[in-house]
Formats: C-alpha cells, sequence, structure tokens
C-alpha cells in the first residue's frame, strides 16, 4: 500500500512534517488582507514563481506518471490530546448564501466510463513538500466567473503555523490509477486563511488555488470540467457526499465517496461518519451530490480526523469566512 505523510501536532500547535529527503528553501512572501485572508504566488521546488504559462508547463513535465504514483497521501491528523483552543469562538452564523453549479464549456472527448459517484469537477493534486519530498491531497473545482479557482484544504496548500507554503502544485481532475483524462492544470497563486498560517486553526482549513489555463485543450479548468457550487451558513445539519482520494480504498488511486448527515463538532467544525482516511484530506463535501451530472454545491472540505479510520473525520464550517477567501481568490485572478 502507499505511504502516508504524517503530520505530529506539537506543543502550542506547532506542525512538524516526518519524511526523508533534503530540505529545499522556500521563501515565498505572503499578502495578506484585513478579512482574514493570505495568498503567495505559487512557486516551483527551485523557489522560481510561476508567472507564466511557460514556468506552468515545466511544473506539468515534472510530474512523470512515477513521481505522481510515489507521492504520499497528507493527511493531518488531531492528537486525541490537542484541544481547538485556537480556533475562533463560536459566532453565530450570517445569512445564507450559494454560488451555483457550472457546466464545463466543451465537450469532453473522454471516453472512460465515469464510476458511479464520480465527478470529473474533482481530482488529484500533487505538490512538493519543503524538504523535496512528493504529496497529494484532494481537491475540486468550484464555479467561478473567471472559472480558475480549485477548492481543497488549507493544509494541502500551507503547513500551517511555523511551516510554508508547498511548491509545484498541480490539479488532476478524475484522476484515475495514473490516468489523466482531462490533462494537468498548474497553481499560479496559493491561498488560505490567515488564522490558518499562523496558528493553524481548524476551522480555517481551507484553500483555495488560482490554475493557469491548461489540461488536454488549453483552456481554463472550469471551462474543461465544470466547476462544483458553494454553499455558506447553510447550518450544522445537512446531508453530503463526500469525495476524495483515501489510500485506505484504492490505495488513492481512484475517486471513493460517503454520504450521511453532518453534526456541530464545535469549534466552528462539522463532522460526519466515513471510512475514507489519508489522501481524502481536501475532497469536497457536496451538498444536492448529482450522480448523472457530478456536481453539487461545496459546504465543507475533508479536514482531519481525531483518529483517522475511525469512521468519523472533520471539516470547517463554511460560514462567510470561506465566502471571504472564495471572493479574494476570485478577485486576484486573470480574466
Amino acid at each position: 500500500m502507499k505511504s502516508t505523510l504524517r503530520w505530529t501536532t506539537m506543543v502550542g500547535l506547532s506542525i512538524t512534517l516526518v519524511l526523508g529527503g533534503s530540505y529545499a528553501a522556500n521563501a515565498n512572501p505572503a499578502t495578506n488582507d484585513r478579512n482574514g485572508n493570505t495568498s503567495a504566488v505559487a512557486r516551483t521546488s527551485d523557489g522560481r514563481a510561476i508567472t507564466s504559462e511557460k514556468i506552468a508547463k515545466e511544473v506539468a513535465e515534472f510530474w512523470t506518471p512515477e513521481r505522481m504514483a510515489s507521492a504520499v497521501d497528507l493527511t493531518f491528523a488531531r492528537s486525541a490530546e490537542a484541544a481547538d483552543s485556537l480556533s475562533p469562538a463560536f459566532k453565530p452564523t450570517g445569512s445564507a448564501g450559494a454560488v451555483a453549479p457550472m457546466a464545463p464549456s466543451i465537450t469532453s472527448r473522454d471516453d472512460a466510463r465515469t464510476m458511479l459517484n464520480e465527478s470529473q469537477a474533482v481530482g488529484k493534486v500533487f505538490f512538493t513538500t519543503p524538504n523535496g519530498g512528493t504529496a497529494s491531497c484532494s481537491a475540486s473545482t468550484v464555479a467561478s466567473g473567471k472559472r480558475r479557482l480549485v477548492m481543497t484544504a488549507g493544509h494541502c496548500v500551507h503547513q500551517g503555523a511555523g511551516g510554508q507554503w508547498y511548491s509545484n502544485w498541480q490539479f488532476v481532475p478524475r484522476y484515475r490509477n495514473g490516468v489523466r483524462p482531462f490533462g494537468t492544470f498548474v497553481a499560479s497563486s496559493l491561498n488560505t486563511r490567515t488564522a490558518w498560517v499562523n496558528s493553524s486553526s481548524y476551522a480555517e482549513d481551507m484553500g483555495i488555488a488560482v490554475m493557469y489555463n491548461g489540461g488536454s485543450y488549453g483552456l481554463k479548468v472550469v471551462d474543461t470540467v465544470g466547476g462544483h457550487g458553494l454553499r455558506w451558513n447553510w447550518g450544522y445539519s445537512v446531508s453530503v457526499t463526500a469525495l476524495g482520494y483515501p489510500s485506505n480504498l484504492g490505495g488513492g488511486e481512484s475517486q471513493y465517496f460517503c454520504q450521511g448527515t453532518t453534526w456541530n463538532a464545535g469549534g466552528q467544525q462539522i463532522r460526519m461518519w466515513c471510512n475514507m482516511t489519508y489522501g481524502s484530506s481536501g475532497g469536497p463535501w457536496l451538498q444536492e451530490y448529482n450522480d448523472q451530472t457530478g456536481y453539487g454545491f461545496i459546504n465543507s472540505v475533508v479536514s482531519h480526523g481525531d483518529n483517522p479510520g475511525n469512521g468519523q473525520f472533520d471539516g470547517p464550517y463554511f460560514d462567510d469566512d470561506i465566502k471571504s477567501l472564495y471572493d479574494y481568490a476570485e478577485a486576484i485572478s486573470p480574466a
């Protein structure tokens, strides 16, 4: 079975990564806004800013089938002893809001049969860690006017308190057993909540990447595979379908799903029953998922489990903070 990349929670909730390999410098200045969002230009593992599609192509070429197959599945595991003392205190929710799903602008020539509850708008992300290792998470496209956004967990773009941004960040929609039916898309910027970067707040474990044109058709990612909708402030108890690439089911090489009703896990988080573990981090929790169209409304993302594999995992409650991050990422996206 593919190895997993384990995180341990240390004193003060600082994060330590345990993985062999030499350290690679990753100085990457971040930009913060007054609404609690933090952004950094995406970079290669040797520190170059990915400022053109030419450099983005180099990143795509870096990710050979062998490197993708050997990337370890990243999961942020919360220790049984750790309290979420750094999460924001409970606050009333704002008004419920939504962004509608968006269909692709092209008719795909992909001939591979879609499995039940497999979405082409969900995929696997691959990235390089600061010490030179390679890792992976799950992610999904989200509809927006500029059609460039991919949503995942905060810990799939940045290590959290005391840590750094990841590099060589690439999204492969509907990845399956090494096959990339729609090609690959490389990030131009990585965005998360400042509370995740500064204090590893579980309630703010959310991330959005802005993507260059790419894939099989040289188009924007949402034009190529469509995008899920988004919902915020819809309450703690909702019915969802979670999708992702767990290593305990299929070795992280294909999408799996679980369905259930969420509940309030405290600390501005929600919880659901699901047996997916490592690798499913960042995968969407979808309201009203339609297995005929492959789209739904993202209501949270996989963040962590108290004991991964115990049949439960948590995600951030999507309130006004996710809408703020979404608006921020959309605003800095190229047209």
